[in-house]
């Protein structure tokens, strides 16, 4: 009977599982509305009177048998604004008097720029929704993918763009998607701006008539601004209430989200390649796919929506999904030695490094062609003799002796003037001819977009990997572009070098994984200058600032985890005092700060005592013990290190809730005020958890066990005083 019971109760469940799946998207007929159903989230757009594709809702999840009216266009409030201005579209082309952001934007040969798109067809295939659209009256066709997670409810929207007139076209501006919020003035706007060493600095702002731009025109993501984004409505000091839609844009060019209210107060958000300097010819026969702009939408606040979004990028986007594993403890070298690389000297970093715990042994910058400062060598990827003899497969044995993997700093995509490769190739390089050519760094860019380029970038790795038995690679991009001239091409396809440069480094990244499945890689660029949803899909950890200040890096590390899961965010124990800030921090102090992510130490092993030894080797045990639900479990911000704030808190949840690991931090005690109370969230609140002190007891009256619900509401007392505390516990459920 209770056999026959459970078979029935699986045999339900999934039947309900299946069911779900197959109606993620839905198509109504008779209103000719289209809705896609996922996690919580629902999300409907309808076929027009004008035959255009309108979005409808955004939001909670609705009812299985609710249902939508037929779109209908709105009529505009004066001959000044028209009616396509009035009326919001889920995928815009410039033309028919259209004043706001488009989604799309050609010329034709003819001098032609009117594009006004209808819907032709569509297919639905799980969870897979594709619709047709074409011009009203030239063969130009743009087919929209949209893709919604049934989890989490995120939705990818992107878009190809199809000549099939007889001419070539010039595409002058080409979005992933729109996306349509209700009208509304009570709309906050959240981004991540900053500069090197200062990333990911979380800016909120009070949405207004008029337009936001978040860009970058670097050829990459850039230090300035995120391609994330996300609006609150009536937003409150709560981060686990209220409605908020949020999006993230997968690629690693030039990027623009443009934020749009209009004068009727609807709020659009378009993004997509960056228009700026943008043409891209379209023969007849080709087409261009747009990257993914994912969107999501959480009724929990802004802590829920990044969560949301961590949960996806597991399951969905890095290239281990749907279970990447924990990011091993790393050492990196370049702090100890920086260009002075020698085999006994990695040698001997690497028996410290092994003595308290490290996983992986990094060599940095150094260990190749003439590679002495940061003058030369770059671009001739042959490994240095005179720093190691018999190639690099002596330190590589040593290090796998020891218990740890290897891994390898490269810089693949650069190229020094002082190089061989350059000397051979000047030609390979981004330029104008006949003008100037920019250093940064003392190096040029290689122009990826050729294909001897790509064949010769993806040639060298593929022989590194072959030949040595590595594991990692730190793969380091320090500039960004100047004079992205092309002149191999004719000139009106030159400005294509914004697009296949991308998709030819995504094409080296995607191969390399292919053929070497074992090996790892991390997105570096002078910090978080390249750091995406794109990137992440070839890459398993990002760097996300050069600066390892650990007080600073809270900030950093806070505004970072808005948009990205703490699974990919690599953060290092480094020298003190160092940093911008040149401040004397305790060696707890560090490892508390990044112990919050991907745990990494760069100091230099050889100035360490005794002591040292031993508080790394305890610290990095505890953090062996939380590290799953530090990187894979639910992040609360439980304080905030924004606004000159003097103390920060971090809790982390397992999706099974059976832990919590809680970091809290004073950067100065003031007037005697005690440490701010906690409330723990995200618990199971009949569960019986056990304390478990990760640092000394910082003082303080807490039980060692206690339940879910007691953890969350009684307010717990930590007594940090005096200036950069800190301490760290953990909470296990205790079994029944």
């Amino acid at each position: 009977m209770r056999s026959a019971l459970k078979f029935v109760t699986v045999f339900f469940f999934a039947a309900v599982t299946a069911a779900g799946a197959q109606n993620a998207v839905r198509f109504d007929s008779s209103a000719k509305v289209f809705r896609l159903d996922g996690g919580d989230v629902s999300y409907a757009f309808g076929i027009n009177d004008r035959n255009e594709l309108q979005p409808l809702y955004w939001g909670s999840r609705l009812g299985a048998a609710d249902s939508f009216p037929p779109a209908h266009t709105n009529e505009g409030n004066a001959s000044f604004d028209m009616s396509t201005s009035a009326t919001p579209q889920e995928f815009a082309g410039w033309g028919a008097g259209l004043q706001l952001e488009p989604a799309l934007k050609i010329t034709f040969p003819d001098g032609n720029r009117d594009l006004v798109l209808h819907y032709v067809s569509h297919r639905i295939e799980g969870n897979t929704l594709s619709i047709r659209l074409k011009d009203v009256e030239r063969e130009v066709f743009v087919e929209l993918r949209y893709e919604i997670d049934p989890a989490t409810g995120i939705l990818g929207r992107s878009a190809k763009i199809e000549n099939k007139t007889a001419a070539a076209l010039m595409i002058e501006q080409a979005a992933a998607a729109t996306w349509t919020l209700p009208h509304g003035t009570n709309y906050t706007l959240d981004s991540l701006t900053g500069r090197w060493a200062g990333e990911d600095q979380l800016q909120q702002e009070a949405m207004h008539q008029g337009q936001r731009v978040l860009e970058s025109r670097r050829g990459s993501t850039g230090h300035q601004n995120d391609p994330w984004f996300a609006i609150e409505r009536a937003h409150t000091n709560d981060q686990d209430a209220g409605d908020v839609w949020f999006g993230a844009l997968a690629w690693s060019g030039s990027w623009r989200i443009t934020v749009e209210q209009d004068l009727l107060n609807q709020v659009r958000v378009t993004g997509g390649y960056n228009p700026f300097d943008f043409g891209y010819k379209l023969n007849p026969g080709e087409s261009l796919a747009t990257p993914v702009f994912y969107g999501g939408y959480s009724s929990h606040g802004i802590g829920e929506a990044s969560r949301l979004l961590h949960r996806f990028e597991l399951a969905q986007i890095l290239p281990q999904r749907p279970n990447p594993h924990p990011r091993p403890v790393i050492y990196n070298s370049w702090e100890a030695t920086e260009f002075n690389v020698t085999e006994s000297g990695q040698e001997t970093l690497a028996e410290k490094a092994a003595s308290i715990g490290v996983e992986r042994f990094v060599v940095d910058d150094g260990w190749f062609g003439q590679r002495k400062d940061d003058h030369a060598g770059l671009g001739d990827w042959y490994v240095n003799q005179q720093k190691f003899p018999n190639g690099l497969k002596p330190l590589i044995d040593k290090v796998h002796s020891l218990g740890m993997d290897f891994g390898l700093w490269v810089e693949p995509e650069m190229v020094n003037p002082n190089s061989d490769l350059y000397r051979k190739h000047p030609d390979w390089v981004l330029n104008f001819a006949g003008r100037p050519r920019t250093e940064g760094r003392n190096q040029l860019v290689l122009n990826l977009a050729r294909p001897d380029v790509r064949a010769y970038v993806f040639g060298f790795l593929d022989k590194l990997l072959s030949e040595n038995d590595i594991a990692f690679l730190k793969w380091d991009y320090n500039r960004n572009w100047s004079e992205p001239g092309w002149p191999a091409v004719a000139s009106d396809e030159q400005k294509q070098v914004y697009v296949k440069y991308v998709d030819n480094l995504y094409g080296i990244l995607r191969e390399l994984r292919e053929k070497h499945p074992k090996v790892e890689i991390e997105s570096c660029s002078g910090g978080g200058g390249r750091v995406d949803l794109g990137i992440l899909r070839y890459t398993d950890e990002v760097w996300p600032s050069d600066n390892t200040d650990p007080f600073d890096r809270l900030t950093i590390q806070d505004g970072f985890t808005y948009a990205y899961t703490p699974e990919v965010m690599m953060a290092w124990v480094t020298e003190t005092p160092s940093g911008p800030n040149y401040a004397p921090l305790s060696l707890q102090y560090r490892f508390l700060s990044s112990m919050q992510g991907g745990l990494g130490v760069g100091s230099n092993l050889n100035h360490w005592q005794a002591e040292d030894f031993a508080t790394a080797k305890h610290l990095i045990d505890e953090y062996k013990q939380i590290r799953e639900t530090v990187q894979h479990g639910s992040l609360y911000r439980l304080v905030s290190p924004r606004n000159g704030s003097e103390q920060s808190v971090t809790e982390s949840v397992s999706s099974d809730r059976n832990q919590a690991a809680v970091f809290a931090s004073l950067h100065s005690s003031q007037f005697g005020y005690p440490y701010p109370l906690l409330y723990l969230r995200g618990l199971d609140p009949k569960a019986q958890y056990k304390l478990h002190w990760i640092t000394a007891k910082p003082g303080g009256d807490l039980p060692e066990t206690a339940t879910g619900a007691f953890w969350m509401n009684s307010g717990l007392q930590l007594n940090l005083m005096g200036d950069f505390q800190a301490a760290a516990f953990r909470l296990d459920r205790v079994a029944p």
